[in-house]
């Protein structure tokens, strides 16, 4: 016991769990979860049920959303003391769209050593899946539940050129999808997936017109992993009007209002919205014979 805890003492250990067929759980990961001196989980209950059909006990602590500020200094004190700690989440990697990314700061901060259990992840299984391109991708997670973050974010992304990885929550799909069209195009191509790693996994590769037709008389179940093509790439660089009046008036008159078309055109040239915009007052003062 005491050369076990010199080996494990004082790590967090982020453990991924199955997403959904528990075969998934890797030999690795079962032995830092025999090992370790405590488990700090998502869902104490969800967690302890797949410790007990792995034959493990261990102590739990829960750690989540609402709670991590408080019990993230409890854990890190711990880890400190000399404790080992596995982080599980209900399902998954942990840290990635999950409270368990403030956890890995906190113990950077701090000086803990963390390590990484690879494993099951729903993002990458889906994109895998997805039959869109692979080399270049973003993963987004939830959207913002609040209207103008949500808002800001899809402005953000109507110029990505990635394929979009997105979680979304059942009853939540049908009014996604319909903003995702909005946003990007009934034509745009998705990837719906559902009860990955399951007896029953279904990956449905449709356009988010289609997307929306589908479910519109179809009841959405399970969590969803959507995978999104990415828009075509704008003019390039050498493309544009070398005029920043002529470059946004351009943007514009291709269906932009002005702050989407500034914001467009300073992306282009490489620049941030601020320096473009003092760049366009720049350009009207020389015009007007300063």
């Amino acid at each position: 016991m005491e050369e076990k805890n010199k080996t494990l003492g004082g790590v967090l250990y982020l453990v991924a769990t199955p997403i959904g067929n528990l075969a998934d759980l890797s030999e690795r990961a079962l032995k830092v979860l025999s090992e370790v001196d405590f488990v700090a989980a998502e869902d104490t209950r969800n967690s302890g049920l797949l410790l007990s059909r792995c034959g493990i006990q261990k102590p739990l602590v829960s750690y989540f959303e609402h709670n991590k500020r408080e019990r993230g200094e409890h854990i890190v004190g711990r880890l400190l003391a000399g404790e080992s700690c596995a982080l599980v989440t209900d399902a998954g990697t942990p840290a990635i769209s999950d409270p368990g990314e403030d956890l890995v700061r906190l113990c950077a901060e701090r000086g803990v050593p963390v390590s990484s259990i690879p494993g099951p992840c729903a993002a990458i299984t889906a994109l895998t899946l997805s039959a869109l391109p692979t080399r270049r991708f973003t993963f987004e997670g939830f959207l913002p539940t609040e209207n103008k973050p949500r808002r800001e974010l899809l402005d953000e992304l109507s110029h990505e050129t990635r394929t979009m990885i997105f979680y979304e929550a059942p009853h939540r799909l049908r009014a996604t999808l319909e903003l995702f069209s909005e946003t990007f195009g009934a034509d745009r191509p998705i990837t719906l997936c559902r009860e990955l790693t399951k007896l029953n996994e279904e990956a449905t590769r449709t356009t988010l017109g289609g997307a929306v037709a589908l479910y519109s008389g179809k009841e959405p179940r399970g969590e969803y992993v959507l995978v999104i093509g990415g828009g075509k790439a704008k003019a390039g660089a050498d493309d544009y009007p070398e005029d920043p009046a002529a470059h946004v008036e351009a943007l514009m008159a291709g269906g932009l209002d002005r702050m989407e078309a500034i914001k467009a055109a300073a992306k282009a040239r490489g620049l941030s919205k601020g320096k473009f915009y003092a760049m366009l007052e720049a350009a009207k003062t020389d015009g007007n014979g300063r």
